[in-house]
């Protein structure tokens, strides 16, 4: 599975700088990442980064860089071009599109309400709920990274839909027991969390280990 391809979509929720950091992590990591992002999360990503995005990604490095510049995370490596691959996300003609393409698992981050239900109620609107919907099907790995904070009864029972249905529900709600100095270390828990799920080793955050002396048994 290492050497499959990962799926990332951006959707419509608050919360860019985890899709960019995201991002940034998998092709540091020497994955492919094919990328699909709706057009209410490249209008997410303008109102919170400052950068008008382009559904088909050709700026996508201002992006990476305006996230940076926000979290203090230093300029980071220019894209490779190679190893990304962007879809529109009503082009239904494209490999994520159907099971027949393998790949190592889906990442939808932020997941937006809308998107959450559309998944969960099989009712496919763009190609990122019909990429979750053939990861379904293929029961392959799909995480979805809720944001919206409080939730309502039907959020609730989509995710637990979801979650039946063998999808990790990952909120994006950061731990605080790690040592955190500021927002980088905040979007980077909820990223190496993701990376765990993906089975990607990182060490993007400051990992619980026991202090007890190792004990053995006669």
């Amino acid at each position: 599975m290492t050497h499959k391809p990962i799926v990332l979509a951006i959707t419509g929720a608050s919360g860019a700088v985890y899709a960019t950091r995201l991002l940034d992590a998998l092709l540091q990591a020497d994955r492919d990442v094919h990328l699909v992002i709706s057009e209410a999360g490249a209008a997410v990503c303008n109102q919170e980064l400052g950068v008008p995005l382009r559904l088909d990604g050709s700026n996508l490095d201002s992006l990476l860089q305006a996230s940076n510049q926000l979290l203090g995370a230093g300029a980071g490596p220019s894209i490779d071009r190679e190893r990304l691959h962007i879809h529109h996300p009503k082009d239904y003609f494209t490999p994520i599109a159907s099971g027949s393409f393998l790949t190592a698992g889906m990442v939808i981050c932020p997941c937006s309400g809308s998107t959450l239900s559309g998944i969960a109620r099989s009712a496919t609107s763009n190609l990122i709920q019909r990429a979750a919907e053939v990861h379904l099907k293929e029961h392959r790995k799909l995480i979805v990274v809720p944001r919206e904070t409080p939730l309502s009864t039907f959020q609730l029972e989509n995710m637990h839909r979801l979650s039946q249905a063998g999808v990790v529900v990952l909120p994006a709600a950061p731990g605080w027991y790690h040592g955190v100095t500021g927002l980088l270390d905040l979007v980077d828990f909820v990223v190496a969390r993701i990376l765990d799920q993906l089975g990607i080793e990182n060490q993007r955050i400051n990992r619980w280990a026991s202090e007890e002396p190792a004990t053995t048994c006669d």
